[in-house]
């Protein structure tokens, strides 16, 4: 009886130690996409934010291909101690899982949800050379010209891969993807004309607007951007029902102890508390927000099971 309760005792000591003791060293931040896109330029900031509040470097890094599968796979069979973190978006953890049938491991299953991260609008975005001002004349053009206006993604099987394929279901028209290793890689073909178009995040489309080698024909929120209020949503450009808002997350290998996940959760609360990181991510275009692990769990299950319908009705595959 008396070791029994010692050991019940211990079980609940050591993981509070062992929230309270960590970090010890810094910590590994995987992006799941190439440096210089919207999603490294996020996860560089949430590094940053979370290195000063847990007094360790928390260092970037970059592991893209496959659609972010394989960022992944590595975060997934790491050591379970809190010192890798996985930057996941809606196009590795949303619809990742639902394309992807033939892999070494379970996006869902070897993964822990820490928190919600960020959430952004998309931008349907042209090089500066396309003839059309409005959805309505790029889809008069992509029509008049079947297979050779060109889109540009992040990857086969990323968010803004899936967005044209949607685009492409939702108005009828062929036009040809080009996938990259992240949106880093992708923008600077956009911007000289290699590539026609990209439906990209709000972070890493509003240097290329400013720019002025791209234009921006709509947005896919529900709402208008304030920071763009001229362009329309697609709902409003003539594509009804074409809304998909971008979103980030922190995840864990799914061995990680409960003790460095409600850590980690709590400084990413904590984050998103902090008026300098709001303000700074508003400059990106991005809401910064949190949620609770289980919070966060659930509506990653919706959102597996949301963007499995709609690869299952577009029907959307890997290339």
């Amino acid at each position: 009886m008396l070791r029994t309760c010692a050991f019940l005792l211990a079980s609940l000591v050591v993981p509070a130690a062992l929230g309270q003791s960590y970090p010890a060293k810094p910590l590994r931040l995987i992006v799941p996409f190439s440096a210089g896109g919207s999603s490294d330029v996020l996860a560089r900031g949430v590094a940053k934010q979370l290195g000063e509040q847990m007094a360790e470097p928390v260092v970037v890094e970059n592991r893209a291909g496959a659609g972010g599968m394989i960022a992944l796979e590595f975060v997934a069979k790491s050591a379970g101690d809190g010192y890798t973190l996985l930057f996941g978006t809606i196009g590795t953890n949303g619809i990742g899982p639902a394309l992807y049938k033939n892999l070494n491991f379970d996006p869902v299953k070897d993964l822990a949800p820490v928190s919600s991260l960020h959430t952004l609008p998309n931008v349907l975005l042209v090089n500066a050379g396309v003839p059309a001002k409005t959805v309505a004349e790029l889809i008069a053009l992509a029509k008049a010209q079947p297979g050779k206006l060109t889109f540009a993604s992040a990857g086969s099987g990323s968010a803004s891969h899936l967005s044209g394929v949607l685009l492409k279901s939702a108005t009828g028209i062929d036009i040809l993807h080009v996938p990259y290793k992240g949106g880093g890689t992708a923008m600077p073909d956009v911007l000289s004309g290699q590539v026609s178009m990209m439906i990209e995040t709000a972070t890493g489309a509003l240097s290329a607007i400013r720019s002025g080698k791209v234009r921006a024909l709509a947005v896919t929120t529900a709402q208008r951007w304030p920071q763009l209020p001229e362009v329309p949503t697609m709902i409003e450009a003539g594509v009804p029902g074409f809304e998909i808002t971008s979103w980030t997350g922190l995840f864990v290998p799914a061995a990680t102890p409960g003790a460095l996940v409600s850590r980690l959760n709590s400084e990413l609360v904590k984050a998103a508390r902090d008026p300098g990181y709001v303000k700074t991510m508003a400059t990106l275009g991005v809401d910064a927000i949190s949620s609770t692990p289980q919070e966060f769990s659930a509506f990653i299950e919706s959102e597996v099971a949301k963007w499995g319908r709609a690869i299952r009705e577009s029907g959307a595959r890997v290339e």
